[in-house]
């Protein structure tokens, strides 16, 4: 009997979302619509920068998004992430165990700087972020529970995890672990910057193959160097059994393993687009897990991801989520 509906391994990072014009970040030279790590001396410039202005704060992080969303369904989620001993890992504990999430910060933390996204919100519902890693990027096999993951359905894996050698490493680690054991492997690409300066990376960690690939249309062109999404099917085909390329508004296109199907969108009045494919990627997961067709979780995850892009922040309430739940699934 499964444990966990799925294990997710990512990077821990307290979200602080800024809502501003396009004309401030082009004036603080940050480039629009781009995940950008930043070291330490260009995040503190960004709290300077930023100091006047009041952020909404949530902990965060794609892979805990993603896992929250499972459990806000009605899924059981164990993350497996790094944050420090200090006042901004408290938080973050405390609202992964708030969001009924098991996890290993449970089991202690270390001294150091919890990380953070800073992530600035246009008019124009697009988001652009800029991440400190801080502790999460030692991120290692140390943070693996093992025999949590050998009791899961499926295994999640964060694409962000490539920046480090460390998280390389505890990424490959859990994948190899979850093979054995029977555990399928789902993977999500992440950001198309990352995918340009990692390909190799995530090749490598991808190695011959995962049950499940989620990514949008930027980042599927950018992982098979294809020009149209249509010819990036086939390159994908090499990597993964089945996959999902988000389109936005368009909707999703599903490769089942046979062949593809689009799911329509839903038309929505989009605020911020942060953490839309994170929401995707867990209410899709859900419905797979609960033992629904690709079809079905295609819409779960179209009508969540959808409804999540209304509102400032990249996660639903657990009724809005429960709600869409029932309306989708009739449960």
């Amino acid at each position: 009997m499964h444990g966990f509906h799925v294990y997710g391994v990512g990077n821990a990072l307290l979200d602080m979302i800024y809502e501003v014009d396009c004309e401030f970040l082009e004036k603080n030279k940050i480039q629009k619509g781009l995940m950008t790590l930043v070291d330490e001396h260009r995040h503190n410039e960004l709290l300077q920068i930023t100091k006047n202005l009041k952020p909404k704060q949530s902990c965060g992080g794609s892979a805990a998004n993603t896992m929250i969303a499972i459990s806000q369904m009605g899924g059981s989620a164990y993350y497996s992430c790094k944050v420090a001993n200090d006042e901004y890992g408290d938080i973050y504990l405390g609202d992964i165990k708030k969001n009924g999430l098991m996890t290993n910060l449970e089991d202690g933390r270390p001294v150091g700087k919890t990380g953070k996204c800073i992530v600035f919100v246009t008019p124009d519902a697009d988001r652009t972020m800029n991440t400190y890693l801080g502790i999460t990027e030692t991120f290692s096999t140390e943070e693996l529970r093992l025999e949590q993951l050998k009791k899961s359905q499926y295994l999640y894996i964060e694409g962000y995890l490539v920046t480090s050698e460390s998280g390389r490493k505890a990424a490959k680690k859990a994948k190899e672990v979850a093979e054995q054991h029977q555990v399928k492997t789902a993977i999500t690409l992440s950001d198309p910057g990352i995918v340009k300066y990692f390909l190799k990376e995530f090749k490598d960690l991808i190695g011959l193959g995962v049950d499940f690939l989620f990514c949008n249309e930027d980042e599927a062109l950018s992982f098979t160097g294809a020009t149209t999404v249509h010819d990036s099917i086939m390159v994908l085909k090499k990597y993964a059994k089945q996959f999902a390329i988000t389109l936005g508004p368009k909707g999703v296109m599903i490769f089942d393993g046979q062949q593809k199907n689009i799911i329509p969108g839903c038309k929505v009045n989009a605020i911020d687009t942060n953490g839309a494919g994170d929401l995707f990627a867990g209410a899709f997961l859900y419905g797979l897990s609960q033992g629904k067709d690709l079809l079905t979780a295609s819409r779960l995850a179209c009508r969540a991801s959808a409804h999540v892009v209304t509102k400032l922040g990249a996660r639903l309430a657990k009724e809005e989520a429960i709600k869409i739940r029932k309306e989708i699934l009739g449960e």
